[in-house]
């Protein structure tokens, strides 16, 4: 597997938001882990343990022969193989019309381009210095849309110009999003009906919040006039995908911090036909109507959408794709999987894995699919799966942020 670094074009974040960065960190540090100025949560109350804190993303890559490759179980029939490596955090998965798979990340800024030349992964640095790049979608004419914290920007024929991108188009005042760090990095993904959609977080673990702005999925035409909202009251989902029959939007969405070992458990949604902008709960009720603790309102569940399955607590679900492909066994079409990255606020360790969804009549079951990364015995994990993306061949790509690699995911069993 040979790697190559371009240098790229770096593009920088404004001014401004640098300054808020600046100062957001500044108040951050006085809080406990995890939290906001914002923040109306009482870890004493959770009786959690106080230590808890988020898992640092490795800003190096984790050498080939470190990669817990070797730790992955699957069901009978499937094999586990690297893929690529050597994109240290790299999370969201996009590709192109020519083949080039496009990783955004989080932490580290940047967004990648992986090319595949008779078996070699070629891996090239196409944006750099970004607050928070995970939003990525591939327009029909295959351009690259980049979504970071509040910036939009438009790379077109990106596949053409891999070594040298050359200045994006800036979309930002188009889409107006907000500048707020917390929980508001992003997903992003072209819909069937040519929409583009995108997930603005809450500002907070867990607050009131301005339904207008904050916790919420937007739709907008391509050049970002007409936005719509499709849901409201959405704590933190960067994962949705539609259902290949349906077409109805289904989305993870990470429950809050702080409230318990044990939960509120993450969700599993739907957006029913004819439900576009329902209410799904945040911050006031959570999971199958559960009353927040810290921030309160009468008849806080009324009227609020029910997850159509629970995925965990602190499990942090993140990329769910339906798979379509016909080289996984018929019992695997049109079932979602979903990458749990895995818990922080939380003693006993949970997720670190892939897991299905089987849907049906609006509702799901959660099955394993993916597992090894963690060890409950010793309350240690390997890896932190991210996100999915299906190959032409129907093989499906698992990355991994921690150990900056991906995974392939084959079968050659029995059909």
């Amino acid at each position: 597997m040979t790697h190559r670094f371009s240098a790229g074009r770096t593009t920088l974040l404004a001014g401004a938001v640098g300054s808020l960065i600046l100062a957001s960190s500044a108040v951050f540090a006085q809080q406990p882990p995890g939290l906001s100025p914002l923040d109306k949560s009482n870890p004493k109350a959770s009786k959690q343990d106080g230590n808890l804190k988020p898992h640092a993303t490795p800003s190096l890559a984790t050498p080939a022969e470190k990669i817990p490759i070797d730790k992955l179980k699957l069901p009978a029939g499937f094999k586990a193989e690297i893929w690529s490596h050597g994109h240290p955090g790299g999370r969201t998965m996009v590709m192109g019309p020519k083949g080039t798979v496009f990783m955004g990340s989080r932490i580290i800024g940047r967004v990648y381009a992986i090319t595949d030349k008779n078996g070699k992964r070629e891996v090239k640095i196409i944006a750099q210095g970004l607050t928070q790049p995970n939003g990525l979608a591939i327009g029909k004419d295959g351009a690259l849309y980049v979504l970071a914290i509040n910036r939009v920007l438009r790379y077109d024929n990106i596949e053409d110009k891999l070594d040298n991108p050359g200045d994006p188009v800036e979309l930002t005042k188009e889409f107006n999003l907000p500048p707020e760090i917390h929980h508001n990095w992003k997903y992003a993904d072209f819909g069937p009906d040519g929409k583009l959609y995108i997930q603005v977080g809450a500002n907070c673990n867990i607050c009131e919040i301005n339904p207008g702005v904050h916790g919420q999925i937007r739709r907008y035409n391509a050049d970002g006039s007409g936005m719509e909202i499709v849901a409201r009251g959405v704590r933190n989902t960067v994962g949705f995908d539609w259902h290949p029959v349906t077409k109805e939007l289904w989305f993870t969405d990470n429950g809050r911090d702080w409230a318990g070992d044990a939960g509120p458990e993450d969700e599993l949604n739907r957006v029913a036909k004819g439900q576009e902008g329902a209410n799904y709960g945040f911050p006031y009720c959570h999971a199958n109507g559960i009353p927040d603790p810290d921030v309160k309102r009468p008849s806080p569940c009324a009227g609020v959408v029910m997850p159509a399955a629970l995925t965990g607590p602190h499990s942090a679900g993140m990329g769910i794709k339906f798979y379509t492909g016909e080289m996984f066994p018929k019992a695997y079409q049109n079932v979602a999987f979903i990458a749990r990255r895995g818990s922080w606020n939380k003693a006993d360790k949970y997720g670190y894995d892939v897991v299905l969804a089987r849907t049906s009549d609006g509702k799901a079951k959660i099955e394993p699919f993916l597992t090894g990364l963690l060890d409950q015995k010793k309350n240690e994990f390997y890896g932190r799966p991210t996100y999915l993306l299906q190959m032409k061949d129907g093989s499906m790509l698992v990355s991994d942020e921690q150990n900056g690699a991906i995974y392939r995911i084959s079968y050659s069993g029995k059909k």
